[in-house]
């Protein structure tokens, strides 16, 4: 009977215990997934932004070049930034990771690389720091802090066949007149996601032309 009594105990404490395993993990199931599409909604909020400073830049080979920004910056276009969580990413390595899929800075000829995510070769947009900051200077005053940071990076339309991602086509050219747009969001527990889009100008208007989430 003693031995029947301890076999139950141990079979009900091996039940709870993976109750409580699987409660746990449903749990941060849950939380990685509402922290995911929050940061997706982030970049979204990031692209938006950007779109609307373009508005307002006559000459949009300055951005290709990089000298000309956005004014949602929060400070030098390099160096770590802090997130909410403790966590941190650099301005510089997100750029590089952008352009030739590694931290460290790139050759011309990886820049140049056919590979499934840059497939046009002398055309691949370089990929310039444009915007970047946190979510919450985008926000209301007073409103909570919703933790991501927002980096958008701007490139070459890379239908141009120029060969020259430093500068927009001329008018003729299949990109002329368009940007490449790249926002990336940062939120806890390490979610990171990215849209893509291209944008056209003309006549003091914006059109997007395409949007599209990759990550």
């Amino acid at each position: 009977m003693l031995v029947t009594v301890l076999l139950a105990v141990v079979l009900l404490s091996a039940l709870g215990v993976t109750l409580v395993l699987t409660t746990s993990a449903e749990a941060r199931i849950a939380a990685n997934f509402r922290a995911s599409q929050e940061t997706l909604y982030a970049a979204d909020a990031g692209a938006e932004r950007a779109l609307a400073d373009l508005r307002t830049i006559a000459d949009w080979d300055t951005v290709l070049s990089g000298t000309t920004m956005s004014s949602f910056v929060d400070g030098p276009a390099s160096g770590v930034r802090q997130l909410a969580d403790g966590s941190a990413i650099n301005l510089t390595e997100v750029a590089n990771q952008a352009n030739c899929q590694k931290a460290a800075g790139c050759s011309d000829s990886e820049l140049n690389a056919v590979t499934n995510d840059r497939p046009w070769g002398p055309n691949n947009p370089r990929w310039r720091l444009f915007a970047y900051g946190r979510l919450r200077d985008l926000m209301p005053s007073g409103a909570a802090d919703p933790g991501q940071y927002l980096v958008v990076l701007a490139g070459d339309d890379p239908a141009e066949v120029d060969n020259n991602p430093g500068v927009d086509g001329a008018p003729g050219n299949p990109g002329a007149g368009v940007v490449f747009l790249r926002a990336e969001g940062f939120g806890a527990g390490r979610a990171h996601r990215v849209v893509e889009l291209t944008a056209m100008h003309g006549d003091g208007a914006i059109r997007v032309l395409s949007w599209r989430e990759i990550r």
